[in-house]
């Protein structure tokens, strides 16, 4: 089975670079470091490393606690972070600086494979959420480094998908050191796909920490909202704008400021020319304010989520409403924001469950139960006040994913230290 997915990737290779082409037509940044996806990473002579993957930015940002607590534990240890998207990649340089090196990880075809962890020379691997690949596990295996796959998550949707191909996911999950996944509900459902070694962690995402120029954006954010009552829409995913925009004007609530967010920066300026057709007066973060009233505010920055979170006095949690499966709502929690959610939260299943549970967040069928909503807490400040707190409770008593992820790695770390 392994070989004909090989055969797959000889045969689609051609066409990865013409879509790293058509990518490049909004992110120029895809045409840069293209040599690394095909293995040529940076040829290191150090000591052995850690090597942590995270695909794009939820996943990095999950990685910093992880990256943090081992760059304390174990200072003398050099650090690999490998992406597979630019702003995964920004995201790594913004978190992280030049301590710890990043390239992209090459494409899952053997030799490509081969010729990263030849050059990269990793001592142990931790592979962020869900990220399975059989011939990068099967390398990894073959060279005896212990691998792990890590915050993992698997929705129902994707085991599903994943149980269709078990002739390439068993013997992948089969060659993993370990395992650490987020829920019980996720343990099983790998274990279920093969995977052997599982115990639940908790979520990285959890621990995260506040970046330390939050406090000062977040004021400098609500300093240009003026007043307003901010309904912060975050991480809005393609389709999900319009229904915004128009439930915003069926509210007909003149003090309601509308702070859009999506999800991914080369939407940015889709966004800004859909808003901007709908001739409401409007700001975006990227520019100086020019006319103080404004109902909509495009939030096109990156790495300042927390800072609108700490801003707003609402926020719908993006890709729920439609069916993309939800973004995560943890940092609102954290933040003291109270969150609405959608009915499509698969990939953050039982956090959604549990926050909804504890009062933190509420759920809607559709965009008319979301007007609802917006209008009982825009009415109700004590409300407001309830869920954040009840957000607060939930995101500190799930803490400490760090350590025991931390724990599982360096159970292996030692045999690798001569390597």
């Amino acid at each position: 089975m392994r070989a004909i997915y090989s055969l797959a990737w000889l045969l689609v290779l051609p066409f990865a670079f013409l879509y790293l082409l058509w990518r490049a037509r909004r992110q120029p940044e895809y045409l840069r470091h293209w040599p690394e996806r095909l293995g040529w990473t940076r040829t290191w002579t150090g000591s052995p490393r850690l090597w942590i993957h995270a695909v794009s930015v939820g996943e990095t940002r999950a990685a910093a606690p992880l990256i943090s607590a081992w760059r304390a534990r174990h200072p003398e240890c050099a650090i690999l972070l490998t992406h597979a998207t630019p702003t995964g990649r920004e995201t790594g340089k913004a978190l992280f600086g030049e301590t710890v090196e990043q390239a992209y990880l090459p494409y899952d075809f053997p030799p490509l494979v081969w010729l990263f962890l030849k050059r990269a020379r990793p001592g142990m691997g931790a592979i962020m959420e869900t990220e399975l690949w059989p011939n990068l596990f099967a390398a990894c295996a073959r060279r005896k480094l212990p691998l792990f796959l890590v915050n993992a998550r698997l929705s129902e949707r994707s085991a599903r998908g994943y149980a269709r191909f078990r002739g390439l996911t068993r013997p992948a999950l089969q060659t993993l050191s370990g395992l650490a996944a987020q829920t019980a509900d996720d343990a099983q459902r790998y274990a279920e796909l093969g995977a052997t070694d599982v115990r639940v962690t908790g979520n990285l995402k959890f621990d995260a920490s506040v970046p330390a120029e939050t406090e000062q954006h977040s004021r400098e954010l609500r300093q240009r909202f003026a007043g307003r009552f901010v309904w912060l829409a975050a991480s809005t995913r393609e389709g999900e704008e319009p229904l915004l925009l128009t439930l915003l004007d069926q509210l007909d609530l003149p003090d309601v400021l509308l702070v859009l967010v999506p999800r991914h920066p080369q939407r940015f300026e889709a966004v800004a020319r859909l808003i901007a057709a709908r001739g409401q007066p409007w700001a975006r973060r990227s520019q100086p304010a020019q006319d103080a009233h404004f109902n909509v505010f495009l939030g096109d920055s990156m790495g300042e989520m927390a800072a609108y979170y700490a801003a707003a006095d609402v926020a719908y949690i993006g890709g729920s409403l439609l069916p993309f499966g939800g973004q995560n709502l943890i940092e609102a929690a954290a933040a003291g924001c109270p969150a609405l959610i959608g009915p499509h939260t698969w990939n953050f299943s039982e956090a959604a469950a549990e926050a909804v549970a504890a009062g933190a967040a509420r759920r809607v069928a559709d965009s008319g139960e979301l007007a609802v909503e917006l209008r009982a807490l825009h009415d109700d400040a004590q409300s407001r006040e309830a869920m954040a707190a009840a957000g607060k409770h939930f995101a500190d008593r799930n803490r400490g994913a760090t350590q025991r992820t931390l724990e599982l790695l360096e159970a292996a770390w030692p045999a690798t230290g001569s390597l």
